[in-house]
């Protein structure tokens, strides 16, 4: 990718370093033990889903009202006074070059209507504002406190276990989840939550598949938008194919077939690999959100 001397964004907090202390409640903020199956709308990854299924089996699409508790202190670029960070400086400045490249395209196609999100950096376990993140969740957005939390050791478990290198995969997770936060802003995640209530099991995860793909979609037309400070794009030759490649490898039949050995359409939350391709490249071949249908 032709980042170059593209800007970082100032929206990040970097709590690699900080205790992962949650106190003896877990999940916290307003129950949200019992109600985790609407928390957060997640990248997706391995087999976690597996290993977390009947908590994670129809993921969140919104807010859960009334605040939740557990927001992060706002910050910049914050550390923990417990501990040094451990993520590592290049690896923070792609992902804030990245990041910074998402505002400002998303500021272009939305104009005023479009407001950052911040990505809070942690390891291992962290306390976000939807409760409990663990790194074996994956990243995700949580729309009660607007912000994406990310564990960057997924970046080497993408390259070294999904066998997808690249730093257009790496970026495509970081704008999957600024996808969803488009979504929070248009009301999408809203909507969605509200048919899910109302919703069968199987048929909340239908509407979650299509919530991930449209994420997915919005990551493309992030790519096919992004340009550098000289106004080139930033995409060069084989980024796109690294895309392709992260999200065959995070598709729910594929993962499915390497942690169960069978597959389950009815529990599917992300989509297959063959519809999360189709929708980055839709995204990515149009440039246009209107294409990114929900």
């Amino acid at each position: 990718m032709r980042l170059g001397d593209e800007r970082e964004s100032g929206n990040f907090i970097d709590d690699t370093g900080r205790s992962s202390g949650f106190g003896g409640g877990g999940f916290g903020g307003g129950g949200l033990g019992c109600l985790l199956p609407l928390v957060a709308s997640r990248f997706g990854i391995g087999g976690v889903v597996v290993l977390v299924i009947g908590y994670f089996l129809l993921s969140s699409l919104g807010g859960l009202g009334g605040g939740g508790g557990g927001s992060l202190v706002p910050g910049t670029q914050q550390s923990s006074p417990a501990g040094q960070s451990t993520l590592d400086p290049n690896t923070k400045h792609f992902m804030l070059q990245v990041l910074a490249s998402t505002e400002d395209t998303w500021g272009k196609l939305l104009g005023g209507r479009y407001t950052p999100t911040k990505l809070v950096a942690y390891s291992r376990a962290y306390q976000s504002g939807c409760g409990a993140a663990q790194s074996a969740m994956g990243p995700f957005y949580c729309p009660t406190d607007k912000k994406i939390y990310l564990d960057a050791e997924f970046f080497n478990e993408l390259s070294q276990r999904f066998q997808a290198p690249g730093d257009f995969a790496q970026a495509y997770v970081i704008a999957h989840e600024v996808g969803h936060h488009v979504q929070d802003l248009e009301g999408r995640l809203d909507e969605a939550h509200n048919a899910q209530a109302r919703a069968s099991e199987t048929e909340g995860n239908a509407i979650q598949v299509k919530v991930e793909l449209q994420a997915d979609c919005y990551a493309g037309v992030w790519a096919a938008n992004a340009k550098d400070p000289e106004g080139r794009p930033v995409m060069e030759q084989g980024d796109f194919e690294e895309g392709m490649r992260a999200a065959e490898a995070i598709g729910d039949d594929t993962l499915q077939k390497q942690s169960q050995g069978t597959v389950v359409p009815d529990s599917f939350t992300h989509g297959t690999s063959a519809q999360r391709m189709e929708a980055l490249s839709r995204g990515y071949k149009s440039g246009d959100p209107n294409v990114c249908k929900f």
